[in-house]
């Protein structure tokens, strides 16, 4: 490529505050240093981690920033001793990393990377190192990736090649909230053959999620959420009963353990909110029922009664769907290529990386499932 070895020009959309419209600036980006790999970015998801950072966790020192970590594109130029990727790689850029180093990537109980931003910087979603300018000021590459740049750097430890023929500005959904969702279910959850499951949420994740329990051969999928526009699209993911916890007069809790004789096998919560992480866990049945934090936040704590835990219930936690993220990718990749997941169905809109604000606000009104940015062509 005639970029390698020098400083690209391009096209972002920067964070400069919190709770602020992103702006579209040119930023300059450094060429990738030893171990890291420049990658032209085609497409990107719009995440609700995106919005989590920007509106709810809000830390001054989280920006600027350029977000943006679901995203995928192709190896423009490596860095010193980069040997596993060459110029043209299609790849999907990790917001979690793997080293195959640490005592934890070496652990076949967990996904952690000790190499990873969030190690060390989760209050911030960004290591401090940047190879992004703008203004003549760094600016922060959230959750190490920043794929609302036409251009980002990445450390090698967390870029996952995959095959030539898979469609970009699809698979990029597999850079978080499908994995996420879906490898809650069939990994951190474990869903068995013939249970009943409840998940809450059906955003992407929770849709992913939907899709990992049918998967898995749930005989009974329940979809809770308090948008009923969204129980159509759930029912194309597996999911076999509906509830809007705001059409009762008790908590969904208890409509769940009368519907199911005692409560659920396995509930999911795709949403983010420690409330209904709660109620998540307390309509799991007693004796064997498991409830997974899925749903990405860190500002409020969250609590439960100690009985429900007491009795049987496992309460556990989820971060990119329990999937080392270096093998895992191209393996998911190479199943919706054959059709086993799926990934156009998530997609309800696609726009220009111009168009990020509109995406944005369509993420918080709960109109967009998934928005596509086509970044590069």
């Amino acid at each position: 490529m005639a970029t390698a070895g020098k400083v690209i020009k391009c096209r972002a959309a920067v964070a400069w505050e919190p709770n602020a419209p992103l702006m579209m600036e040119e930023i300059e980006v450094a060429p990738p240093q030893e171990g890291e790999i420049r990658i032209k970015v085609v497409a990107t998801g719009v995440c609700h981690t995106d919005l989590y950072h920007l509106f709810e966790g809000k830390d001054k020192r989280g920006f600027p920033t350029v977000l943006g970590h679901e995203g995928a594109g192709v190896v423009e130029s490596v860095g010193p001793g980069v040997t596993d990727f060459k110029p043209g790689d299609k790849v999907i850029p990790l917001f979690l990393s793997q080293c195959g180093e640490c005592k934890f990537c070496k652990c076949p109980k967990t996904n952690m990377c000790d190499c990873s931003w969030s190690s060390n910087y989760h209050d911030i979603m960004s290591d401090p190192t940047t190879r992004f300018t703008c203004r003549g000021q760094p600016i922060l590459q959230f959750m190490g990736t920043s794929t609302f740049s036409e251009y980002t750097v990445i450390n090698q430890i967390a870029v996952a090649k995959i095959v030539d023929d898979a469609p970009l500005d699809r698979v990029c959904l597999l850079g978080c909230g499908i994995a996420t969702g879906y490898g809650a279910a069939v990994n951190t959850a474990g869903v068995t053959p013939g249970s009943v499951c409840a998940v809450f949420g059906l955003g992407a994740v929770g849709l992913a999620a939907v899709m990992g329990c049918k998967n898995a051969g749930a005989s009974r999928i329940f979809a809770v959420d308090i948008n009923e526009q969204k129980f159509e699209k759930a029912k194309v993911f597996g999911a076999t009963d509906f509830l809007n916890p705001k059409a009762y007069d008790k908590p969904i809790s208890e409509v769940l353990a009368e519907l199911t004789n005692g409560g659920v096998d396995f509930s999911l919560e795709c949403v983010g909110n420690t409330e209904v992480m709660r109620t998540a866990l307390e309509s799991c049945i007693k004796g064997w029922g498991v409830s997974v934090l899925v749903g990405w936040t860190d500002v409020k704590d969250f609590s439960a009664k100690p009985i429900q835990l007491i009795s049987g219930k496992t309460w556990k936690g989820s971060l990119f769907g329990g999937f080392k993220s270096k093998d895992s990718v191209p393996n998911l990749v190479c199943d919706y290529m054959t059709g086993k997941i799926k990934l156009d169905e998530f997609i309800t809109h696609k726009m220009s990386l111009e168009q990020v604000n509109d995406a944005i606000n369509l993420m918080k009104t709960g109109d967009c499932i998934r928005c596509i940015l086509n970044i590069s062509k």
